[in-house]
Order: structure tokens, then C-alpha cells, then sequence
């Protein structure tokens, strides 16, 4: 069964175009270590909620948006083999330069336990 990550990310607004390269750029990264696709959602719709919301769980400033995005993998393994090539390699690290912060960052692996998609 397919693994799915998911991150939610705070980015400023003023840098959603510099945000999409980033993605795009670090994609056949992803990619040629085995990702099947990789879904970026730009906020536009993102209540506050009245106990907890995606805002506050990223601590977003006003002149912030909110980002929602996953990767999939064909497998666990497949992605923990390439969580482990992205942190051995020289590409990854501090001169990564994420147009966003890090430290705010949500991230997590999650084992889908139900799908339903339409088919044509």
C-alpha cells in the first residue's frame, strides 16, 4: 500500500511564485528516489478555528499563508530509503534554502487506511 508524507508549512504570501520553484526545483529530487507524486495546496480558504486550526498550529503571522502539501511513495520502505538518501546527501542541508521556516514546519508519515478515487 502506498505512504503518504504530509507537511503543513507557513510561508510567506509575498513568496508563493518563490515557494512553487522550490517545490518544483527539489521534485525530481523526490522523484528519482522512488516518489510517485507530490501535491502542493496554496491556502485560500483556511478558517480560524475556535479551539485549534491550521493557523495556529503553524503559528502563521498575518502576512502568511498557510501551505498543505504530501508526497507519495509506493511504500514505506521506498521512503525511509530515501529519508535516509536526502539526509546523506550533499543537495540537502543548510544551503537547501526553504523560502519559508523550518522551525514551523508540520510534518508527518502516514499509512493510508482508506481510499477512494474516481475512475473513468
Amino acid at each position: 500500500m502506498q505512504y503518504i508524507d504530509g507537511f503543513v508549512i507557513p510561508v510567506l504570501t509575498v513568496n508563493r511564485d518563490v515557494y512553487r520553484d522550490h517545490e518544483a526545483k527539489w521534485w525530481p529530487f523526490f522523484r528519482d528516489r522512488g516518489a510517485l507524486s507530490l501535491v502542493v495546496g496554496w491556502g485560500d480558504d483556511v478558517p480560524a478555528g475556535k479551539q485549534t486550526d491550521f493557523l495556529r498550529a503553524v503559528e502563521a503571522r498575518p502576512d502568511e499563508t498557510v501551505v498543505f502539501c504530501w508526497l507519495t511513495w509506493p511504500d514505506k520502505a521506498t521512503r525511509d530509503a530515501a529519508h535516509a538518501s536526502m539526509m546523506a546527501s550533499t543537495e540537502m542541508g543548510p544551503e537547501m534554502d526553504m523560502p519559508f521556516d523550518g522551525k514551523r514546519m508540520i510534518y508527518g508519515g502516514f499509512t493510508p487506511i482508506l481510499v477512494q478515487e474516481v475512475t473513468k
